[in-house]
């Protein structure tokens, strides 16, 4: 009995197993276009909702099918090398790759140390290039800006996130800054959805930091403060 008998077994049925899954997804015609697929002759009068749903459908199943394939050619490629009596030699190092390993992953091709999976990628997405760093968008301290910023979006949400998310910069952290308005006290009149018929239909709508004002004034009248 061979020392590799049962890994042998295990890539065999693995093989037969995708086999079937490559003639099931060869059925979808991943080699012909959209159109072909989905019955329609254009895309033109097709929601755009639609046809990217029909894309993101097709791109998935191609990325199963790649996934399959290269699977399966590793499964056939370890096969080759039990036959030829190569097998368990690491491809980089020439070491003899633990047992325990080709028992975990039988189509493994290095030992660990040379492992695809443990190298990690250092390069950023090209997107950051263009769209820079994250102080690009942060506008606090520009008086003519009031939009929604980075910094905004950040908050908004880290406040889902549970209590351990700790911020470099403690001003991110600030309850005190204004959001979705200009002036700390500020308003504006708004009625109901049938539009102005009068004073009695006006409300005044103000934010928190008025509310804040208001509290602060009586507790001054109060003698509180």
């Amino acid at each position: 009995m061979g020392k590799f008998d049962h890994i042998k077994r295990q890539l065999l049925a693995e093989k037969d197993r995708l086999e079937e899954r490559i003639k099931e997804l060869d059925r979808y015609d991943l080699n012909k276009s959209m159109s072909f697929s989905t019955g329609e002759l254009s895309q033109y009068d097709n929601h755009p909702a639609d046809t990217a749903t029909d894309t993101y459908e097709r791109g998935k199943d191609i990325a199963l099918f790649e996934h399959i394939n290269q699977e399966y050619e590793d499964v056939v490629v370890a096969l080759e090398k039990i036959e030829n009596g190569t097998y368990g030699v690491c491809e980089v190092s020439g070491q003899e790759i633990p047992l325990e390993r080709l028992q975990a992953l039988p189509t493994a091709r290095t030992t660990i140390e040379y492992s695809k999976e443990n190298v990690i990628a250092r390069e950023r997405p090209v997107e950051e290039d263009v769209l820079g760093n994250f102080d690009k968008y942060n506008f606090d301290d520009n008086d003519r800006e009031t939009e929604f910023d980075a910094e905004d979006s950040w908050q908004s949400v880290a406040k889902f996130n549970d209590n351990s998310m700790v911020f470099e910069d403690s001003s991110l952290n600030s309850s005190e800054e204004l959001i979705g308005y200009v002036e700390e006290i500020e308003a504006f009149v708004s009625t109901d959805i049938e539009g102005y018929k009068g004073d009695e239909n006006i409300e005044i709508q103000r934010n928190v930091h008025y509310d804040h004002y208001m509290d602060q004034l009586d507790r001054i009248e109060a003698g509180e403060d």
